[in-house]
């Protein structure tokens, strides 16, 4: 049986285009979609008044939320099988947990507890920096989210970095039947000078064809087992972060790789993926590769 897409949420209206996102990533897939609602509402059982019988007030919102998530869901497309579960945890931990059973975990920018002004919320940036399978933040501009640029964006990183968000990338293009955009940065050393601009050339054109070189490699495979996919390769000197950010604006999803030590239990995030995470004009994809 297939894992299903995991969706957070929280009743908020961040929460909806990361619904809808998912729904359509679900019947692009044939996925079944899993709604969760991360909710502590026993600890304050006690202190909040109850709506009837069993029902304490926070219990009711939670299944509210879940409901009308679904209800929202359903009328995207009837065909996505939908269903709903709210669990006794932090949402954070809630999502992380369901992650071990997950195609992808899919949460929105900003949740309800976020405060006014946050580019990203707490959630999910601990979600995107711990989960064990990839994770889409739901973020960007109108165009960004309606997926009419007909382009997946894959940031390129280092080889033992990124093998999984390349197999990832190819999978999203075929699927979408669009353009895969790859871009691989490189930048020369600082301490590389010269004296003069044709003597600064050679070593330029040297870490170049270094970073072509590697790309390359890192796209063979995926290029043979997915030849129908349109693929344009760039090498590009500066930051990556910049260079990705700058090109969201004419993606429909950017992904990029994320390492995952095995017994490291902080966030592992690189400052690419940090970056996109809050500033992307389209949604990201951070993928996990165990290291």
């Amino acid at each position: 049986m297939e894992l299903p897409l995991v969706v957070g949420v929280d009743g908020s209206d961040g929460c909806l285009p990361a619904v809808d996102w998912a729904v359509d990533e679900a019947a692009r897939y044939g996925l079944p979609l899993r709604l969760v609602y991360g909710s502590l509402w026993e600890r304050y059982e006690g202190h909040t008044p109850s709506v009837g019988p069993g029902r304490p007030a926070r219990q009711l919102m939670a299944d509210h939320i879940v409901a009308s998530a679904a209800e929202r869901a359903g009328r995207r497309n009837p065909d996505v099988k939908v269903s709903t579960e709210v669990l006794l945890s932090d949402a954070t931990d809630a999502l992380l947990q369901e992650g071990n059973n997950a195609t992808a975990l899919i949460t929105g920018s900003r949740g309800r507890s976020e405060l006014k002004g946050l580019l990203l919320g707490s959630v999910g940036l601990a979600v995107a920096a711990r989960a064990h399978c990839p994770v889409v933040v739901v973020r960007g501009d109108k165009a960004g989210l309606s997926g009419t640029h007909e382009r997946i964006l894959l940031g390129a990183g280092d080889p033992g970095t990124s093998e999984e968000a390349t197999r990832f990338a190819f999978r999203e293009a075929e699927a979408r039947g669009c353009v895969l955009d790859v871009v691989r940065a490189w930048r020369r050393p600082a301490h590389e000078t010269a004296d003069t601009a044709a003597a600064a050339e050679a070593p330029g054109r040297d870490h170049e064809e270094r970073a072509s070189t590697e790309l390359d490699g890192l796209l063979r495979d995926a290029m043979a087992d997915h030849p129908g996919v349109r693929v344009q390769r760039t090498t590009v000197e500066g930051p990556a972060r910049k260079a990705l950010v700058h090109r969201s604006a004419a993606a429909d999803l950017v992904i990029v790789g994320a390492r995952r030590r095995q017994g490291h239990f902080g966030l592992q995030l690189g400052r690419v993926a940090h970056r996109l995470l809050h500033h992307a004009q389209c949604p990201v994809a951070v993928v996990p590769q165990r290291v």
